[in-house]
């Protein structure tokens, strides 16, 4: 919990991390574990598991709570470490929230919830009820309509900001980019901001972002951290460079359903034990995976093979 009395120092390109299963479809926590090795030695600022790229809809609270476990012991404070707690269901969503703050877990970044729709009233007595519960650990909305069917609305954020001094930030995962800014104007500047788009992620550090928590990172840890570390040193051209220079894995990440790709490549290029996806995702399609190739190979520079890693 070294930066949870602090939360403004969680800045800068965390990974969305991926969820490794065996082939029979059980959490690889060793996969996870050496996985989360390999993102810190590739330079990820910081970690989060349980977001929409780790499956979290497809897992059991206990899955949950032992990938979470290895995570936390791996972070051990060396960087932030935002584990993903929301669900459906507001008792599993109490539970993981609470196991993640044990764990010393820095914030947590809690989902809209998804399939229900709930009304801008119901978001908000939702977070309310998640930050009286615990006034000790920094919450962060999660807003990704894509995925849960509801936007929480930039009024609602400015409401639970006011109401409660330990909702400290929000994930936009929005291609509104308007919708950023509208946040900003009424949470002010000083609200925490990260981006889950990948190609909003350097648009947003000129409205004041904090950073990324990003999918793409499970690919190029090590460039996504440079690119923010580009650009808040003032080096905007380097920046920019990068990020088309990433445009590649990006279009690969979503070939196919996320994190499918993205479990495929880790896979083919030794980073994962396995690939695997649990239903009702599948692995890509040959047609996919010869797309996926094509992209690769046009940014493979940016992805560290593990005993690039290891010898770091």
């Amino acid at each position: 919990m070294k930066f949870r009395s602090d939360p403004a120092r969680l800045r800068g390109a965390f990974t969305a991390l991926v969820t490794p299963f065996t082939p029979e479809l059980d959490v690889d926590l060793d996969g996870l574990r050496s996985f989360c090795r390999w993102q810190l030695a590739g330079g990820s600022h910081g970690l989060s598991i349980g977001g929409s790229t780790g499956e979290p809809g497809v897992q059991t609270v206990e899955e949950r709570v032992a990938a979470m476990r290895v995570v936390a012991e791996e972070t051990a404070d060396r960087v932030p470490f935002l584990p993903g707690t929301g669900s459906l269901k507001l008792d599993e969503t109490l539970v993981l929230t609470g196991v993640a703050r044990d764990l010393g877990a820095d914030a947590a970044l809690v989902v809209t919830p998804y399939y229900a729709r709930p009304t801008q009233e119901a978001l908000y007595q939702w977070y309310s009820r998640i930050a009286k519960e615990y006034p000790d650990l920094p919450i962060v909305v999660y807003n990704v309509p894509v995925r849960t069917a509801v936007e929480i609305d930039p009024e609602t954020v400015y409401r639970l900001r006011r109401d409660h001094d330990n909702i400290v930030g929000i994930k936009e995962t929005t291609k509104d980019f308007e919708h950023f800014s509208h946040v900003y104007h009424r949470c002010g500047r000083d609200f925490l901001m990260w981006s889950g788009i990948e190609l909003l992620c350097l648009p947003l550090l000129a409205l004041g972002g904090t950073g990324f928590i990003s999918a793409l990172s499970n690919l190029a840890p090590g460039a996504v951290a440079q690119m923010y570390d580009h650009y808040t040193a003032g080096r905007h051209e380097a920046a920019t460079e990068l990020h088309y220079r990433l445009h590649p894995l990006v279009e690969l990440l979503f070939v196919e359903t996320n994190p499918a790709p993205a479990k495929w490549v880790l896979e083919e290029l030794g980073i994962l034990p396995s690939g695997a996806v649990r239903a009702p995702l599948v692995p890509p399609t040959e047609p996919g995976r010869q797309k996926i190739l094509s992209l690769l190979d046009q940014a493979r520079d940016l992805v560290p093979a593990p005993l690039e890693v290891a010898a770091r």
